[in-house]
């Protein structure tokens, strides 16, 4: 019995064979510094109400709010009202889309008005898609500006709050 204990002494312990990991390892850090400088991620900075801006009572001041809803978008002052609506138009597939080329044209009227004004508060309806929401948001934040041999983007309410908008009764059919 001793010899056997002896022999299992003497063995020596295995090598640990990691050859094939640093290959993989030598092409794959490599491959992600490469592809990491092609990734990026577009960011944009929302303003989302806090309790001491719901709580503070100033005079009456102008508050542009864009309610998207499924079948138009309204613009109007949080404290006059809707100014504008505009419904959806036929696009070019045959669908009806959102009329944000209006949309652009009116803003860029409203900041004639209001220069010094940086802020929007854009409500959505539940059921708005994600892609809508985008090309609203660009609408109300910048539009283009042609000049020769260029286009360029100007601002017009960078600063965007978003919310959830007001329900409307319906009338049933």
């Amino acid at each position: 019995m001793r010899s056997r204990w002896r022999k299992r002494r003497q063995h020596e312990p295995a090598e640990l064979n990691i050859t094939t990991f640093m290959n993989l390892m030598v092409i794959l850090v490599p491959f992600l510094l490469i592809t990491a400088v092609f990734s990026r991620m577009a960011v944009i900075e929302l303003n989302l109400p806090t309790a001491e801006s719901v709580t503070k009572q100033q005079e009456p001041e102008f508050s542009l709010e864009v309610i998207v809803r499924d079948d138009m978008i309204e613009v109007g002052d949080q404290n006059a009202g809707v100014l504008k609506v505009f419904a959806k138009v036929p696009g070019p597939d045959g669908t009806d889309r959102h009329d944000l080329a209006g949309l652009t044209d009116y803003l860029k009227r409203v900041k004639g008005n209001f220069p010094d004004e940086l802020s929007a508060t854009l409500l959505l309806e539940s059921d708005i898609d994600y892609e809508v929401m985008i090309q609203v948001m660009d609408a109300v934040r910048t539009y283009r500006v042609t000049e020769p041999g260029e286009f360029k983007r100007a601002e017009l309410f960078p600063e965007i709050s978003i919310g959830d908008a007001p329900v409307i009764a319906r009338a049933s059919r």
